[in-house]
């Protein structure tokens, strides 16, 4: 029976399961996708519908993290865990060696590889990605409508954004789309993106509000390792127009890490970046 690659799962150590979707070429160069948050292993079909990762010859290995889309819920996890994770699958899958590439909300969990298991690495790549708390205006972003409230307002705010994906998700993307810049409202603008969007926002829910809201709360804390201390080369990417991430955030973390190859777009916003750029992205990791 053929393996449904967009819904596949292991069974780790300690127990618990971990979904991922595999993409691009099935033998190709190995690549691990940490999605946004709220994400899940689907929003890779956001940044590639036109399947470039097939053409450049690459296999995109697509994660849920803890308590989203197919993965077990995790208690006390943090931030530096999921290298852990990462390994795990690896491991299983024989891969010894493969780049990370983290979009959004997964920033900082391709920082936290990039940190913990530069031996494991060819490249690190963070596209649009969160920072540390610390970093200039970093909760000026809509990103953080969710993290930098109280832990009441992010439950009540989670399981309205919850509700209003299940209850009428058109009219959800049409208010969302409504306070981003120009490039990502038009992307919003296409349908068949806005059925992706939808899909993966949903997944990232099909457990309930809870890993999310853990999710969140780890943003607001300390990731326990410093950028400063990675030791490998992290390629950036950040757009100007990006009212999620604002670029603030992205030049901060790109000073801050010592081997940080930087690229600011000027014309870009926080889903256009990728969706854009993504045969670029691909080919620095892999080429």
């Amino acid at each position: 029976m053929a393996t449904d690659r967009a819904n596949q799962q292991i069974r780790l150590i300690d127990g618990r399961t971990l979904g991922y979707a595999e993409y691009g070429n099935p033998n190709g160069k190995p690549i691990f996708y940490f999605h946004g948050f709220p994400g899940s292993r689907l929003d890779w079909n956001f940044s590639d519908p036109d399947d470039i990762a097939t053409q450049l010859n690459d296999r995109i290995i697509a994660i849920d993290r803890p308590g989203m889309g197919l993965s077990d819920f995790k208690q006390k996890r943090e931030i530096l865990d999921w290298p852990d994770d990462v390994v795990e699958l690896a491991n299983k899958l024989e891969l010894d060696r493969f780049a990370v590439l983290g979009i959004s909300g997964g920033g900082p969990y391709a920082a936290a590889c990039a940190y913990k298991i530069p031996e494991r690495l060819v490249a690190t790549a963070i596209v649009s990605g969160m920072g540390p708390k610390e970093a200039p205006n970093a909760k000026d972003g809509t990103s953080w409508t969710i993290p930098g409230k109280s832990f009441l307002m992010r439950k009540m705010l989670l399981m309205l954004f919850n509700l209003g994906l299940r209850k009428n998700p058109d009219k959800f993307v049409t208010r969302s789309k409504a306070q981003f810049p120009e490039p990502d409202r038009k992307l919003l603008d296409k349908p068949e993106m806005v059925k992706v969007y939808i899909e993966m926002l949903q997944e990232a829910f099909r457990q309930g509000t809870s890993g999310a809201y853990h999710e969140a709360e780890l943003y607001t804390r300390s990731w326990n390792f410093r950028l400063q201390e990675i030791t490998g080369k992290v390629h950036l990417w950040h757009g100007e127009l990006d009212v999620n991430v604002p670029i603030s955030v992205g030049r901060y973390v790109a000073d801050i890490i010592p081997d940080c190859e930087s690229v600011f777009l000027e014309d870009e916003a926080h889903l256009s970046l990728p969706f854009r750029h993504i045969r670029q992205i691909l080919s620095t990791l892999t080429g």
